[in-house]
């Protein structure tokens, strides 16, 4: 089990590589304030003087150390080949091969790559240092140093400088992978460890959180920390450990770590010889090495599915960025045509990718339609917009001067063109509607099918210009054949139609039946001989037109006007009486009432006009509802459809654009590098972890 946690320092080299956070791996996360002792105890572990020291903020970046185990054999191989000159050595990634034996190059690297990015106050910055650390003296662990928990501004550090510390340390300890190593002073109340406070509020159930008390040789005369470590005040899962570091006087006088854990050993002894085969740096090396193997051990499933996952989509991610163009002519025609079958797929509803939020293609075309359009229609009112006086006036101005014995039939035709006319704006926006989807189709298309054209930005800028254009060229024609539809209705009122002659044979009928219904109720005094003989002159009348059709609607206007007398019940305007002597009248000045009763002539007069133009509009809705959408397809869909793939490649397929066309965006070929190096270190990864089950480590 020991060889799981090079293992894991394998998988760090791996994605460090790519510079990826994608994974996240077991390791060690210290956390404590500042002057708590963090950077003692990380030194002590390494064996070597190795962290920046000073006054305030010293650790200002996350430091990510690899400890590795070297033997003999493995370092005398590794010292000839590198040239190494020494036991120990230490390399960091951003400077990559190079080799640092002399650890205080590697404290001066620490600063001065800390200064670089996070600048020469005392902010801090999350971008981590990563350095792997190689000696016979250490054990294989992976160890995280954080910015010490501060409370309030110092100098020219930023007023948040506490919100960003907090932020930051939460971040690496949220880790379900990562175990968090709680660093406590003795000489301070452990009730009031921030550390352990902030560990709490991420591993609640303190399965991940081992405690370590320092300074325990800097507490009061008289007191110990026996209670403290026996788990007494403060109970914690993995256990609480107990560490002497150097003093600041030891550092000064370059006391040797090797020199401190001797003095250690020694003051365990004395002051908790109870505790001091459970205490200790050592003890507490080999604790976290063996907490970190099983924590490795347990997270090992859960982290070969991440990798699967993940390489499975960078692959996906990858297919998308394409292969690097070697044929540029038939690159350019294979997207060519690509995009057309998509487009025309799109239209037709057999697109691979299949709209689920919205109708799109042909099928919102469908419902533009039957929907939006034949609604449209329905809602218009074949008599809207038209009064009855309107009818009247259209009537008496189609009689000239001379009193009219029949409706006039220009009246007829003048009322009902007018409202025909209503129906040319619905169609036109019709078009339009049916335009704008096609237009809609083009991102569709773009977004969805043809992934391959976000790789050529300027491919796909010309192959939306030239279907917008072949869009816009289409629209005029397809308009001025939706014009000519209703101009067509307009042209010639086709009073034979069958439609329209059932409708006046079933008026003639009600008119009838209204004229014997009047006949029974005249009085008594009237001889019904007359009355007969007055009904037969008028169906005789009423023979003599053409009994086919349209022509009976005439002759039957005029049954029954004997006998019916002028309304008398309208007041006459004393305007129309004799003018008074001395004074001149001018007709043209009498005003028209603007409401009146009207007679019973002239009432059905208006019905009947009113209920002949219904019926022919409802006839001629009824075509422009089947016609319009058949233009539209015929013109506009069918025939981009047509055109599509012959318009692009005449447009666009041509020698001397392929350079231009197919030149990528800029970051394309960056994107598609940065995607295949993450794939190849996800199949290492996954390549690790399947070494790991041959060889039963796992």
């Amino acid at each position: 089990m020991e060889a799981l946690i090079p293992v894991i320092n394998k998988l760090q080299d791996v994605f460090n590589t790519v510079g990826a956070d994608v994974i996240q791996l077991p390791q060690i996360v210290v956390v404590g304030t500042q002057s708590s002792g963090k950077s003692s105890v990380l030194e002590s572990l390494v064996g070597r003087d190795v962290l920046p020291r000073g006054t305030g903020i010293v650790t200002r970046r996350p430091l990510i150390f690899q400890l590795v185990h070297v033997d003999t054999e493995d370092r005398r191989k590794t010292s000839e080949e590198n040239g190494i000159d020494g036991e120990e050595w230490g390399k960091f990634l951003h400077t990559k091969n190079k080799i640092y034996t002399n650890f205080e190059e590697i404290r001066q690297e620490i600063e001065a790559e800390t200064e670089r990015i996070s600048g020469i106050n005392k902010g801090i910055s999350e971008e981590p240092i990563h350095l792997k650390v190689f000696s016979p003296n250490v054990v294989n662990l992976t160890l995280v140093d954080l910015p010490g928990i501060t409370k309030v501004p110092v100098g020219d550090q930023p007023k948040d400088i506490e919100i960003q510390i907090r932020e930051l340390i939460v971040k690496y300890i949220s880790n379900p992978n990562s175990i968090i190593l709680a660093v406590t002073a003795a000489n301070t109340d452990m009730a009031t460890s921030e550390a352990l406070k902030v560990a709490r509020e991420v591993d609640p159930d303190g399965r991940r959180t081992l405690a370590v008390v320092t300074k325990l040789d800097l507490m009061d005369a008289g007191t110990d920390a026996m209670d403290i470590l026996m788990g007494r005040v403060i109970p914690v899962k993995l256990g609480i450990i107990g560490v002497v570091n150097r003093s600041q006087l030891d550092i000064n006088q370059k006391k040797s770590v090797a020199d401190a854990i001797r003095d250690e050993y020694a003051f365990l002894q004395k002051k908790y010889p109870s505790l001091a085969n459970r205490s200790g740096t050592k003890y507490l090396a080999r604790t976290l090495n063996r907490l970190l193997m099983h924590h490795i051990r347990d997270c090992l499933p859960e982290l070969k599915t991440r990798i699967n996952v993940l390489a499975a989509q960078y692959q996906s991610l990858l297919n998308s960025y394409g292969e690097p163009v070697e044929d540029q002519s038939a690159t350019l025609l294979q997207l060519i045509t690509k995009f057309a079958a998509e487009y025309c797929h799109t239209i037709e509803g057999t697109a691979k990718y299949i709209e689920t939020t919205e109708l799109c293609g042909g099928a919102r075309i469908c419902y533009i339609f039957h929907e939006t359009f034949g609604r449209t229609l329905e809602s218009v009112d074949p008599l809207g917009g038209l009064t009855t006086i309107d009818v009247l006036t259209a009537i008496r101005n189609a009689t000239g001067p001379r009193p009219a014995l029949f409706v006039p039939e220009v009246s007829f035709e003048l009322l009902v063109k007018r409202q025909v006319k209503r129906l040319e704006e619905p169609s036109l926006r019709c078009v339009e509607l049916v335009h704008e989807e096609m237009q809609r189709i083009i991102q569709h298309c773009s977004n969805y099918s043809t992934q391959e054209l976000l790789r050529f930005p300027k491919l796909h800028d010309a192959i939306v210009e030239v279907v917008t254009s072949l869009l816009r060229k289409r629209l005029p024609v397809t308009n001025d054949m939706v014009h000519n539809l209703v101009a067509i209705e307009l042209a010639y009122i086709n009073t034979k139609h069958p439609d329209f002659a059932d409708a006046c044979g079933l008026m003639n009928h009600n008119i009838e039946e209204q004229r014997r219904n009047r006949m029974r109720d005249l009085p008594s005094a009237v001889p019904r001989d007359k009355a007969a003989a007055g009904g037969a002159q008028s169906a005789s009348s009423g023979d003599q037109t053409d009994s086919g059709g349209m022509g009976n609607w005439r002759g039957m206007l005029k049954r029954g006007e004997d006998g019916m007398a002028v309304d008398r019940t309208v007041p006459q305007s004393p305007l129309l009486s004799s003018p008074q002597k001395g004074h001149a009248v001018n007709l043209l000045d009498v005003p028209v009432p603007v409401s009146r009763k009207l007679s019973a002539r002239e009432q059905r007069d208006c019905e009947v006009i009113e209920r002949l133009i219904k019926s022919y509009f409802l006839i001629v809705r009824k075509n422009i509802q089947d016609s319009v959408p058949k233009a539209v397809m015929h013109f506009l869909v069918n025939h981009v459809k047509d055109c599509l793939q012959s318009e692009l490649v005449g447009q666009l397929y041509k020698s001397v654009l392929l350079d231009d066309l197919l030149t990528e965006s800029e970051d394309m070929a960056q994107r598609r590098n940065e995607a295949a190096d993450m794939l190849k270190a996800l199949q290492k990864a996954s390549q690790v972890i399947a070494e790991i089950r041959e060889t039963h480590l796992w």
